[in-house]
This record gives structure tokens, sequence and C-alpha cells, in this order.
């Protein structure tokens, strides 16, 4: 089979590829960079076939399919700068990118009978009360731009093609980019103590996990919506970063806040992320191990490249 991954030079994709690659299928990665940015370690994704492709060029998508002729895409390509999104002069270039971006992928899938699966977000919800979200809710209603132009992506996914997935996730944390840990694992060693949000409830994802049932998912046609993060129970930023702490060795003390106190933020956020995944199981698909063992194994590896 032959894959078609976006944002290779993310998180995800760089781990998607690689997961496809041992599993002996044919991949094509791309992003928006001339050639490969991301981290150079070795990994399939460094010898893989790359092009550069801007999602938000119609022209440009098109004739990439009609070339590769993929069988299926992965699209985990999007804007993820929460906070910049809302900033006016950005809000055009988010919805290009999230949505429209999403909708030529899928428009170009459709043209060459390749199916899809489109990486989406908890920001879709609202947020409200502590009852888990279904995938098949669609009670949407996102609190920030980004949210508002993931939702929109999704819909262009599921208006467009009859075979497609949409997975959403939260927290996502890889070893090929930025995130939470690194942040706090950073500000933990030059800091005494650190504030850290407590009444935000999700459950993280480690995108070597995500990228293997990914790859799953694109083997069989058990197509829908999805939940996809670690397993291992519901928590708060602050129960992670004292996790993170716990398991790196570092002796910071950590304050649980509220999203009020804390105060930093432009975008709003989503009080429950809590995201139920039990549909995984009813179709057969194999859950994420637990965020504990996943923070482990991905500390683990940070360590080595430090």
């Amino acid at each position: 089979m032959k894959l078609f991954v976006t944002g290779v030079c993310g998180q995800l994709g760089h781990d998607v590829v690689n997961e496809a690659v041992r599993r002996g299928h044919e991949v094509v990665g791309s992003d928006i960079m001339p050639k490969y940015s991301g981290v150079m370690d070795g990994s399939a994704v460094t010898s893989s076939p790359y092009v550069k492709l801007d999602i938000t060029d119609r022209d440009m998508v098109f004739e990439s399919f009609e070339k590769i002729r993929p069988d299926f895409v992965i699209h985990p390509a999007a804007w993820t700068a929460v906070d910049a999104a809302e900033d006016e002069e950005n809000r055009e270039k988010v919805d290009r990118i999230n949505h429209l971006g999403t909708y030529y992928l899928a428009e170009a899938a459709k043209y060459v009978d390749a199916a899809m699966l489109y990486i989406s977000t908890d920001y879709v919800f609202d947020g409200k009360g502590e009852t888990p979200w279904k995938p098949d809710d669609t009670n949407y209603a996102p609190l920030n731009v980004y949210g508002k132009s993931k939702l929109d992506g999704e819909l262009a996914v599921s208006s467009t093609l009859e075979k497609y997935f949409i997975v959403r996730i939260a927290w996502a944390f890889g070893l090929n980019g930025n995130n939470f840990i690194r942040t706090m694992i950073n500000v933990g060693k030059t800091h005494d103590s650190v504030r850290v949000v407590s009444d935000q409830i999700g459950t993280p994802t480690y995108t070597v996990d995500l990228a293997r049932l990914l790859v799953d998912m694109s083997e069989s046609d058990r197509y829908g919506y999805y939940h996809a993060t670690n397993e291992g129970g519901y928590i708060s930023w602050y129960d992670f970063c004292c996790e993170i702490y716990r398991q790196y060795g570092l002796d910071t003390k950590v304050y649980p806040v509220t999203t009020q106190e804390y105060g930093l933020s432009k975008a709003a956020r989503p009080f429950n992320s809590r995201l139920d995944k039990s549909k995984l199981i009813e179709n057969g698909f194999k859950p994420l191990p637990t965020w504990q063992d996943a923070l482990r194994r991905y500390l683990d590896e940070l360590k080595k490249s430090l």
C-alpha cells in the first residue's frame, strides 16, 4: 500500500512515516518546507521520498496526488499554535490551513480513489461538564479559532469522502518537536517552583503510540469517527507535570492553579477534554498503552537525544 503523509516535519507525521515504513508500506512524506527539516535521527522519515507541498494550494495538491497516486492519506499537518490563532492577522491563514487545505486534500483523495485519515482535536467541543466526549457526539461548540478551524476540517472530510477516518486526539507529545513535557523540563531545571493549571482534565497522547494505531487504521476499512489518547485515566496538566518531574528526577515544586488564576492564554481552553475511546475496542483496534508508560518511554528517548 502507498501512503501519503502530511506534516512529516512535525511530531506525529514523523512517527507515522517511521511506523508505516517499518511495516513495509511505501510512504511519501510531505510538508511546507523545501526539504525535510525534522530531527535527523537516521530513522525512515529521513530517507523516505519527500515532497514539498503547500496544502492551501489546490493545484499543487492535485498535481502531487496525480503523480503519486496514493492509496491512503494520513493528514496530521495543521496550524496548532492555539493562542496565535486568535490574532486577527492570523485567522484567515488558520482557516486556509486547517479547513481549506484539508478540503483540498479530501478532494484530491476522492479524485484518486484514496481513503483519508484526518487528525482532529478535543477542541471541537466546548469542554463543559465531566462526561467523556464520544466520537459520534455532534454537539460541537468550539471555544476558540483553532477549534473552529479543526471542526471545519472535519466537516470538509466527512462531506467529501465516503472512505475516511476522523481521529480526535489531545495533549500530544513526541520527539520531533516542542511540547508540554519539554517545556516543563526546561522550566523545572531553571526554577524552584512552577504553577500549572489543575482544572483542565484530559489524557496525553504519545505520537509513537498513536502512529501505530493510525497505520492499523490505514490497513482496515472500519471507517468513521474515533477518539485516541493513551490509557491510564483522566488527569490535569498539574498531575501530568508532577509525574513528569517524578520520572525525570526533578525536585521542582509544582503548585496547582485554576485557569483563571493562571491567566496567560489568549484562547479559551476546554475544561473537559475527556475523550471516550471505547469505540476503538468495539471496532477491533488495540488501545494505546497507559500515559505513564508512554511518558517513561518518551523520557528514555529524550535523554538519548540530549
